[in-house]
């Protein structure tokens, strides 16, 4: 997970929604072919409109939990397909999103040091290459198997994604970086799962930016939402 989980936003209802249902899965309290609630039974439950309710169950059928058969209702999966999805999880800290994914146990651990910008982020920064910056090394681990690493870099003094307002994320599959290699037991030459996640503001000024490496197999699909302006 890239972002800062000092700076999380408060998560919407219809996340909040939808990580209680996931934990119900992943406890086994509801097993696969449980029917999952309507949105009309959501409603009432949680008080939210319809619209919320559809985007929680619509956001789990998307992460591969739940599955709806037309006319008849929304049921859990019997395997949970591992999908990515952005932006939901820059909203949400390392530990929480990978614990909704996860079978085993979760850890997570976080280094933030102040050092000269690399070239390529001095530029997207707009900045003198090796002026300072605050770099934020974490490493996720699911059952002692390291399963994520990112390198996050903000312009000193700049907390978390506060003032962005466009994410920007570029998947690749490429050969890591050696320290990312390292982490990840990536074998010499082996490729692995990339994301380069650009937090913009309105003007395009970048104010974090992270690059994410994944083992290759660790997502079936990747998935990315965005609002779509109402004069499109």
């Amino acid at each position: 997970m890239a972002a800062n989980d000092k700076a999380r936003r408060q998560l919407p209802k219809y996340m909040e929604i939808a990580g209680e249902i996931r934990k119900k899965i992943k406890t086994g309290e509801w097993p696969p072919g449980h029917e999952v609630p309507s949105a009309a039974t959501l409603c009432d439950q949680y008080g939210v409109s319809m619209s919320v309710a559809k985007h929680a169950l619509n956001l789990l059928k998307s992460g591969g939990h739940v599955y709806g058969v037309f006319g008849v209702g929304t049921f859990v999966a019997d395997r949970p397909s591992p999908v990515r999805i952005s932006p939901e999880r820059q909203l949400q800290s390392a530990e929480a999103t990978f614990d909704s994914e996860a079978e085993q146990a979760i850890e997570v651990r976080r280094t933030t040091e102040r050092v000269a910008a690399p070239a390529d982020i001095a530029e997207a920064f707009g900045i003198a290459t090796g002026e300072e910056v605050t770099h934020t090394l974490t490493r996720s681990s699911e059952g002692g198997q390291p399963i994520s690493i990112s390198d996050t870099y903000q312009l000193i003094g700049v907390e978390g994604i506060s003032g962005a307002t466009i994410l920007e994320e570029t998947v690749s599959q490429q050969v890591p970086s050696v320290s990312h290699a390292e982490w990840l037991g990536t074998p010499p030459g082996e490729q692995v799962r990339t994301i380069r996640q650009r937090f913009l503001t309105a003007d395009d000024q970048a104010v974090m930016i992270s690059d994410v490496s994944y083992p290759i197999d660790r997502y079936d699909t990747f998935v990315f939402r965005m609002a779509i302006p109402s004069d499109v």
